[in-house]
């Protein structure tokens, strides 16, 4: 049998031609571009292997062994016969035959992907595609019986190692030694199933923020009404399809009750709502004397309990440990720059702060590798932050249909640390994180079989490499926008001019408003896009909050234009001297303007080995949108309107990332000092 390499032949024969057609609404190939190879293919391996004969009768009888004897790039992982006796033991059954053709169904779909992962491929944290049942693998690494590394899968069944990479003509073929089980039930449920939480989750049901944790899928959601959109960016040509599914989902960060016990004292409600009290009093003193405050008003959305609790829950279903930031540090120089993202939390008005830690000059005692929550470590603060662990025990779930939940090692809070320290930063959102919805449903940074280096064939439709989106007016919380308008999610590549891989684009003659991040506290603050200017982008009047904010931008111009730095521009800023780059930092912020992120970068091209950092670019920029003062506790919005006339009604605005930027960082120029270009 050919080993993991035949995947890389695999692909090169996929890249020169065999391209399958997939239903926007469906896991399976369209039949009418199927191709059977001549080879060995996933369902005769699982005829010509006896000790996977009753894995075979399952699919048979789930009617997918059509699918596995013909074209495809998947992963399948065949579970031992011995393992699902054991599986059909614990059912109180005795033969696949009791199997209900749905058991048999879902339980095919639960051991199939539709990428290909050879074990090197697969990270801690999860799969980044869903198995075919529209669920996410789990992985850690461990030792089998006999001392080999090997892969574990939803922390108990592992690939066998004798056994593993084995590839056919249509994908890679993992041999595992359990049957792969995915929980039913909502998050708070698969809480309640662990004894070691059972503190939080009594706190959570007590302040009745448990019964928000039910939210699931808009049964209205019909996607078939809404037509594939083709569109072009610069010299890409595209397509778009929206959503599949409308769904709703929470990521729950909790301290076990040995956490609260050995490091708080906390041995029970009152006491949590003791701790909470000490927080949330120094952060929210208007509220000390209210009536809502006491521990009899647990139930009230300002009571200390109940805000202790919602800053611990994301309303948004981060899929794995790995997506936390940055699946695989995506345009991040992990040397120079710790990965980083932003999320509102069920606190509202608050966010979280995630950073994975790769700088090793910032790391003190925290663990290179890891991800932590609300760290700031660097020449003036000390504050390692609460750390993330990827798994639970092996005893008990850790997703549900509507979410997950991981251990941290202290509980987290929106105290005046966090507050005044933690969020006194430069605070950068990657617009695919700024909506939930685009985690939660599966959108953000998906790619399939090598799609990151990949660019898609001319208006494809096979989403091969991985899909764009658009989300029409209603899909997204917070945002509205007019008929004549497509707000488009692109999915990542490493060579494109995108923060993290990705970007969100308007096309047509539109007009969207949507509500920004929430800002931690009051004062002054500058408020940023990144972008890459194209001449095939248009120019669009930006508002806050209703109000005009300067003239209008025209995206086709780079920092390098006669009416911003002109011969000016030096894209080689190494070599110039601190006082240089401080000028060319100042003149450009008087002009409205930044370089590129220098702690972002892309690839020279698909495939392409050499980073190209953006803040090199003329046409990676950073436009300062206005500079206003906010009030905490309420909401903000941006409004962008196409104002464009020559591309008629086909006009384009990129939306890479956002910035909110305290007068602690950005007014360190008017004392002659200089922002960090990271």
């Amino acid at each position: 049998m050919m080993k993991v390499m035949k995947k890389y032949i695999l692909m090169l024969m996929l890249i020169m031609g065999m391209l399958v057609t997939l239903s926007s609404c469906s896991d399976e190939p369209d039949k009418s571009n199927y191709y059977t190879f001549t080879g060995q293919m996933m369902s005769e391996y699982l005829q010509s292997h006896e000790e996977f004969s009753q894995f075979k009768t399952i699919v048979e009888r789930a009617g997918m062994m059509d699918l596995l004897a013909t074209y495809g790039a998947y992963t399948c992982f065949p579970p031992t016969n011995d393992a699902v006796n054991a599986y059909l033991s614990k059912r109180g059954l005795s033969s696949v035959e009791e199997l209900s053709v749905a058991d048999c169904d879902t339980i095919a779909r639960t051991h199939m992907v539709d990428n290909m992962y050879a074990t090197s491929d697969m990270e801690d944290g999860v799969l980044t595609t869903a198995n075919m049942n529209r669920r996410y693998i789990e992985v850690t690494h461990g030792l089998d019986e006999n001392d080999n590394a090997v892969v574990y899968l939803n922390g108990t069944s592992h690939i066998i190692f004798t056994m593993q990479d084995d590839s056919v003509e249509n994908g890679i073929m993992q041999p595992i030694t359990e049957v792969l089980e995915s929980s039913n039930r909502m998050i708070l449920d698969v809480m309640r199933q662990n004894p070691n939480i059972a503190l939080y989750v009594e706190a959570l049901q007590a302040t009745g923020l448990g019964d928000s944790l039910y939210a699931y899928k808009d049964p209205s959601w019909d996607p078939s009404v809404y037509p594939r959109y083709f569109y072009v960016s610069h010299v890409n040509k595209e397509t778009a399809t929206v959503p599949d599914e409308k769904r709703s989902g929470f990521t729950v960060f909790v301290p076990t009750d040995s956490v609260l016990r050995e490091k708080y004292a906390i041995n029970n409600i009152h006491d949590l709502y003791m701790k909470a009290c000490e927080i949330y009093d120094a952060v929210y003193p208007e509220d000390a004397n209210a009536d809502y405050h006491s521990f009899e008003n647990i139930t009230h959305p300002k009571n200390p309990l109940n805000r202790f609790l919602a800053y611990h829950i994301l309303t948004r279903d981060v899929k794995g440990w790995n997506y936390l930031t940055p699946v695989k540090d995506v345009g991040i120089l992990t040397t120079v720059m710790n990965p980083v993202d932003w999320y509102e939390t069920m606190l509202p008005h608050t966010m979280m702060k995630f950073e994975r830690l790769t700088v090793r000059r910032w790391a003190g005692t925290s663990v290179v590798g890891q991800r932590y929550i609300n760290r700031r470590y660097d020449d003036e603060f000390s504050l390692p932050g609460v750390r993330v662990y990827a798994n639970v025990e092996t005893d008990y779930k850790q997703d549900a249909l509507n979410g997950r939940y991981f251990y941290i090692d202290d509980i987290v809070a929106f105290d005046t640390n966090t507050r005044d320290i933690v969020d006194n930063a430069r605070i950068r959102m990657d617009f695919s994180t700024i909506f939930p919805e685009l985690m939660t449903n599966d959108i953000r940074l998906n790619e399939r079989n090598g799609g990151m280096k990949v660019q898609d064939p001319d208006y494809d439709e096979t989403a091969k490499y991985g899909r764009n989106y658009y989300f029409p007016n209603g899909y997204l919380k917070g945002v509205t926008l007019n008929e004549n308008a497509y707000f488009v999610y692109r999915r990542p590549h490493d060579y494109y001019d995108s923060y993290e891989g990705d970007e969100m684009n308007l096309f047509g003659d539109f007009d969207i408003t949507f509500k920004i991040p929430p800002v931690p506290y009051e004062g002054d603050w500058q408020i940023r896009l990144g972008f890459a200017a194209e001449p095939t982008r248009g120019v669009a009047q930006i508002y806050f909050d209703g109000k005009p904010q300067g003239i209008p931008l025209d995206m086709t111009k780079n920092l390098d234009h006669a009416s911003i730095l002109g011969s000016d521009w030096k894209s080689d800023y190494s070599s110039m001297t601190q006082e240089e780059l401080s000028t060319d930092q100042k003149v450009l912020k008087n002009k409205g303007y930044y370089r590129g992120a220098a702690g972002g970068y892309r690839y020279n091209g698909a495939g392409g080995s050499t980073t190209v950092i953006f803040a090199t670019q003329a046409w990676t920029v950073r436009l300062v949108i206005c500079t206003t003062h906010i009030t905490p506790g309420e909401d903000h919005y941006l409004r962008i309107r196409s104002v464009s006339t020559k591309q008629g009604n086909d006009n384009e605005f990129m939306l890479d990332y956002l910035e909110l930027v305290p007068k602690s960082v950005y007014g360190v120029t008017d004392e002659g000092q200089m922002e960090d270009m990271l």
